[in-house]
């Protein structure tokens, strides 16, 4: 509950402080005096948009500073979750600077809007004058059905399955979703593989392709030259091996007169056998030089392949072909069938899914139970609210899936007149129609629900006399097991307070600023009798005042 909260520089508050206990507690005021402002500035801790504008002196921040006992809330995990100090007394400060920019504050630990707004929303049920919002949100109707039908644990224990199916399910989907990939990769892995196989490659194969592949192109040209140079060496009289004979068979003739001549002539029969070697050599290429086209033609399309091949996968050489062959292989071996899995998960899906829908038709059931009795209650409840002709019908619609509450789409229809059409609550009821049906809908269900504390903006617009004194006497009932806190111009209201703070306008030298007054009984009295009457008020007003606030 909140026990305490500070107002510094904002709207015409330059600073206001309250404190809150448990029971009800009532602020009253003058018309524009700043009721409703303290909403504003309670908005602002619970993360709502902040505006400049409304500072009361432009030259200085905004602080709003708001402390909670948050014992009963079980918000431990909360903080834990979000990295901040857990306390039983938690502080928030909420800081507009000077320049407009925002900050926030748990414990003294800056935090996101986000966060803050998620703390707060478990902390306090704000509901402005005409602001529904809880009894407009279907999700806030079915809680409000599981709450009566006792269904906490039960809601529980089928969330936690839920969440289990929904992350099986996605499992699956992943896996279905890999495995579909996985098959396509291994379609393309083949498909290379098979491409690579076909072609047959051997190793050193394009550096001899090339080679011939040059032998071919300069075919004639190797030809012509390997003739002259056969012919030259031992064709004729005037070969070389002729001239060599001869310069051989002149020095082996005066080789006897001088070992050096026969030692030169010893080197150049050696010659003469090399060159006869040579022309040899020289003459079986010269047999082996023939051009084909058809050779050709093959060797060239041969090559254009392993090019091709070459290109595609990135490879240097036939060599790195054979080494990527080796690794597309590898890879392929490695792929597995996952259908074994995706059978197993989808039979776990499913028996999840069975157990769901029997937790969910159990859930419903109960649900469906309480209904009439929930419907009746309200009804009747408005009745005593001035309000004889209302109903509140509860429309069940089943789904055939599992969603996150269950097979229960529900959503509240009402009719405020005789006759008149059941339709949703947030299309069909006015304003002080629906304060009243959002009032006797809390107060059914708070003991159900652990509704934080509830602070309710003129809920009580639009009704006065007996109508009034009834929702009182609901919020004192309210009370009795939350704080709640209302800002009202109901006198018959008023007089149901376990506190009474009165807010007023003081006019100081240069600005007009709101104040704000605990009162003592006897103040109370007097400013109910205002309420009733005038100011000052009549003695039959303060004596009205005193018998209500006695009653």
């Amino acid at each position: 509950m909140i026990t305490s909260l500070h107002i510094h520089n904002y709207a015409i508050i330059e600073h206001l402080e309250l404190d809150f206990s448990k029971g009800l507690t009532i602020i009253t005021g003058e018309t524009g005096a700043g009721k409703s402002i303290l909403l504003g500035a309670l908005g602002l801790i619970m993360g709502e948009r902040a505006d400049r504008k409304m500072f009361y002196r432009k030259d200085k921040k905004c602080i709003i500073e708001g402390t909670f006992d948050v014992q009963a809330y079980q918000l431990q995990p909360f903080f834990e979750a979000h990295e901040l100090d857990y306390d039983k007394e938690v502080i928030i400060r909420r800081e507009i600077t000077v320049a407009g920019k925002s900050r926030a504050f748990v414990n003294d630990t800056p935090v996101t809007l986000d966060i803050l707004r998620k703390l707060t929303g478990a902390l306090i049920d704000l509901h402005r004058q005409f602001d529904t919002q809880d009894i407009n949100d279907v999700s806030f109707q079915l809680r409000m059905v599981d709450a009566l039908a006792g269904n906490k644990e039960a809601v529980k224990s089928y969330s936690k399955d839920y969440k289990t199916y929904i992350a099986k399910q996605k499992e699956l989907a992943d896996l279905i979703q890999k495995n579909s990939l996985a098959a396509k990769e291994l379609d393309f892995l083949n498909f290379q593989i098979n491409e690579l196989n076909q072609a047959q490659l051997i190793p050193n194969e394009d550096s001899q392709l090339e080679a011939a592949m040059k032998r071919m192109d300069n075919a004639e040209s190797i030809q012509a030259t390997l003739s002259t140079v056969v012919n030259t060496l031992q064709a004729d009289d005037h070969s070389v091996q002729s001239i060599l004979r001869n310069l051989a068979g002149d020095l082996n003739k005066i080789a006897k007169f001088d070992p050096r001549i026969q030692e030169q002539a010893t080197i150049l029969d050696g010659l003469i056998l090399d060159f006869e070697a040579v022309a040899e050599n020289l003459q079986d290429i010269l047999s082996e030089t023939e051009f084909s086209p058809e050779e050709a033609v093959q060797t060239r399309s041969r090559l254009d392949l392993i090019y091709r091949l070459q290109k595609k996968h990135q490879a240097l050489d036939v060599a790195g072909l054979l080494e990527i062959l080796d690794d597309l292989s590898g890879r392929a071996k490695a792929f597995t069938d996952l259908g074994e899995n995706i059978a197993q998960l989808e039979q776990e899906t499913q028996k999840l899914k069975s157990g769901l829908l029997k937790k969910a038709q159990t859930l419903s059931k109960k649900r469906k139970k309480v209904a009439p009795n929930f419907e009746k209650t309200i009804s009747d409840r408005l009745r005593d609210l001035s309000m004889p002709n209302a109903i509140l019908k509860i429309d069940f619609q089943d789904k055939k899936e599992p969603g996150p509450t269950g097979i229960d789409e529900i959503q509240f229809l009402f009719t405020a007149n005789k006759g008149g059409d059941l339709l949703p609550v947030q299309g069909i009821a006015s304003g002080g129609e629906l304060s009243r049906l959002a009032l006797v809908t809390k107060s059914l269900v708070a003991g159900a629900i652990p509704l934080p504390t509830i602070i309710f903006d003129e809920i009580d617009a639009g009704v006065s006399g007996d109508v009034a004194l009834r929702m009182g006497q609901i919020l004192e009932k309210l009370a009795k097991g939350h704080q709640v806190v209302v800002i009202t111009h109901s006198p018959q209201v008023a007089a149901k307070a376990h506190t009474h703070y009165f807010i007023y306008k003081k006019d100081e030298a240069t600005h007009t600023i709101t104040k704000v007054k605990k009162l003592t009984p006897q103040e109370r009295i007097q400013s109910i009798a205002v309420m009733l009457s005038q100011n000052p008020p009549s003695q039959a007003a303060l004596m009205n005042a005193e018998e209500l606030v006695k009653n």
